[in-house]
């Protein structure tokens, strides 16, 4: 699905990456761990062409994505949820999902915001709230839904679970599974590894830029 070859990468001359190796596979869940300043958020700006690339190659579905920009890389499939969210706060919960559709993909899970309504109730109760006056939890909810209305094969999510309440962290696990149960993969970045077991297949362990361990898990 998403395959990262001896990546470097880094902002200017501070090089962060350092050949990084990794996987994520069809309907799978995985999870880079590794504390602040380990290179979790830059290997996800890397993969999504945010962050230009020194040297090593990123493959999507087979597709060669160096020297795409973003905005192609997310036409091609793969959805992308920063940690800071990025929801637009003057507009509804509708009019954010809609500035995330695109066409639906050939044996892909097809998501409209009806479908998303019942993976995120609290969003359908809320449909003409501006995302400025959600909380939150809410806001990160439709920043997932928003970027799911893109019917991507593969998503990542930045710190999915920063600062939220662990009822809205439940709420956002059981969310990561049932996208996996209709497909997606998932690769997430986490600090928490006991959150991370919640819902990863595998679990990567990132230090200095490298992926350092790669351990499968049991759900």
């Amino acid at each position: 699905m998403l395959e990262l070859k001896r990546l470097n990468a880094g902002y200017g001359r501070a090089q962060v990456l350092f050949d990084l190796d990794l996987r994520l596979g069809d309907g799978e869940v995985v999870a880079l761990l590794g504390r602040n300043g380990a290179g979790k958020s830059t290997t996800l700006k890397a993969a999504m062409g945010i962050l230009p690339l020194y040297s090593g190659d990123l493959m999507f579905e087979g597709v060669k994505l160096n020297g795409l920009e973003s905005h192609r890389i997310a036409r091609l499939g793969l959805g992308y949820v920063p940690e800071d969210r990025r929801i637009f706060t003057d507009l509804s919960v509708m009019e954010n999902l809609e500035a995330g559709r695109q066409p639906p993909r050939a044996g892909r899970p097809r998501w409209t915001p009806e479908k998303l309504f019942e993976l995120f109730p609290n969003l359908g109760r809320m449909r003409e709230r501006p995302g400025g006056q959600m909380s939150g939890g809410e806001q990160q909810m439709l920043a997932v839904a928003r970027t799911l209305m893109g019917n991507p094969a593969a998503v990542l999510l930045d710190e999915p679970f920063e600062g939220l309440a662990p009822v809205i962290v439940e709420g956002i696990a059981r969310t990561i599974r049932e996208l996996k149960r209709e497909g997606l993969s998932v690769l997430l970045c986490e600090q928490n590894q006991r959150f991370a077991r919640l819902v990863a297949d595998r679990a990567c362990i990132i230090e200095q830029g490298r992926v350092r361990e790669d351990e499968k898990l049991t759900l």
